[in-house]
């Protein structure tokens, strides 16, 4: 792992002109200028969210400086241009023929499931995945494709429920077949937990033998990554398509890429329009996506190594306790055994570290990111105690 002050450096810097960058297999980038946020607060800790948590000031900062060296070029609607260089970044990284850019997560996970589907069948899903609870029943209303979730309360269904819920809609009175199973990992709804590994394994081989299509809902896939070692691409492998999210942590906006094959995708932009989505700019979107992209899984593991160093010393004093998420990613919960949690919190942010409220149960969901590079686990940990 880098030193702390490499690490430091890490996020201070974007990329340079990304064909270089990826011709030269260095995706750590040089430095052209320093990122607005960490010229605003070089040791701010945002203890909550996956990524560094750009104001509006700070994104449009950010774009000004990328417009200045001229790595911006305008799309149009949604094509050419930065656009057309994230998406030949982000498909090369994920380990498929063609990426599209989305403006958002939901119309990604709708129009890969949808185009899997090829207008019949049903598709299977995790009861507690983004695509069941939080699109508004978008695959069943817009591409009246059925849905069938399983494993309600948990990250993982497995091949044998997968198996019963397969034999049942091949054996009713109108056979509607399973044409589709979409997987979220890491899961959000269970705060970061990701499919267990195992079961996944055995879920992709059935559904390859039994020429079901897969997709990967894998909007956090690169946190996933840098906690397991395993590279995106082979997560990505087993699947026709996958979905990353370019502003939960790459700091854009907004904005997702859908990536698979290009027999897939070539035309899906006319689709992509159809739902209202061919965005005449997208490049707002785009531009800071690529500008993160490179390098993040090396700068992100080392916040991931401060967050490791800092929860091992602070499980060791008595005013803390740590509950970590089984196969969990950048999510864990913060018990603080103190009289006055609140002024607890504001003498963190004193020491500019920004610590989230407890909720209900009293415990504080806290979240790893880029910013945990900014300081190291002895300062965090000494500004804890110093805070109590």
């Amino acid at each position: 792992m880098a030193s702390t002050l490499d690490r430091r450096r890490f996020v201070q810097v974007g990329a340079t002109g990304f064909g270089a960058s990826l011709l030269s297999g260095n995706l750590g980038a040089a430095p052209l200028y320093q990122d607005p946020a960490i010229l605003a607060a070089p040791r701010q800790v945002r203890m909550s969210g996956d990524g560094l948590g750009l104001t509006a000031l700070e994104q449009g900062r950010l774009l000004t400086g990328l417009a200045d060296e001229g790595r911006i070029v305008r799309d149009s609607y949604s094509n050419g241009g930065t656009v057309t260089q994230l998406e030949e970044a982000c498909a090369t990284l994920l380990g498929k023929e063609r990426a599209v850019f989305m403006p958002t997560g939901t119309l990604a996970n709708h129009l890969a499931v949808r185009a899997l589907a090829g207008g019949e069948g049903r598709a299977v899903l995790q009861a507690e995945s983004h695509l069941y609870n939080d699109s508004g029943d978008c695959v069943q209303t817009l591409s009246g494709i059925t849905i069938m979730p399983l494993a309600p309360d948990a990250a993982t269904f497995s091949l044998e429920a997968l198996r019963e819920v397969i034999a049942r809609t091949r054996s009713g009175r109108v056979a509607r077949p399973v044409s589709v199973i979409s997987i979220e990992t890491p899961v959000r709804r269970s705060f970061g937990e990701t499919f267990d590994q195992a079961e996944l394994d055995r879920v992709t081989a059935f559904a390859r033998q039994e020429g079901i299509r897969l997709h990967l809902d894998g909007a956090r896939l690169f946190l996933q990554s840098a906690y397991t070692g395993v590279d995106v691409a082979e997560y990505a492998r087993p699947f026709d398509t996958v979905y990353i999210s370019l502003y939960k942590y790459f700091n854009a906006a907004s904005g997702a890429i859908l990536a698979g094959p290009r027999a897939l995708l070539d035309d899906m932009f006319h689709t992509r329009r159809m739902f209202g989505a061919g965005l005449p700019g997208a490049w707002p979107f785009a531009a800071p996506a690529l500008h993160y992209l490179p390098g993040f899984t090396d700068r992100f593991r080392g916040a991931v190594e401060v967050s490791e160093i800092f929860m091992e010393r602070i499980e060791a004093h008595e005013a803390f306790t740590v509950e970590r998420v089984p196969r969990g990613t950048n999510l864990f919960r913060l018990r603080v055994h103190a009289a006055d949690v609140a002024r607890f919190r504001r003498r963190l942010e004193e020491r500019e570290i920004l610590l989230g409220a407890p909720r209900p149960d009293g415990r504080i969901l806290v979240g790893v990111n880029e910013t945990w590079n900014r300081q190291s686990a002895t300062e965090l940990v000494d500004a804890f105690i110093a805070a109590l």
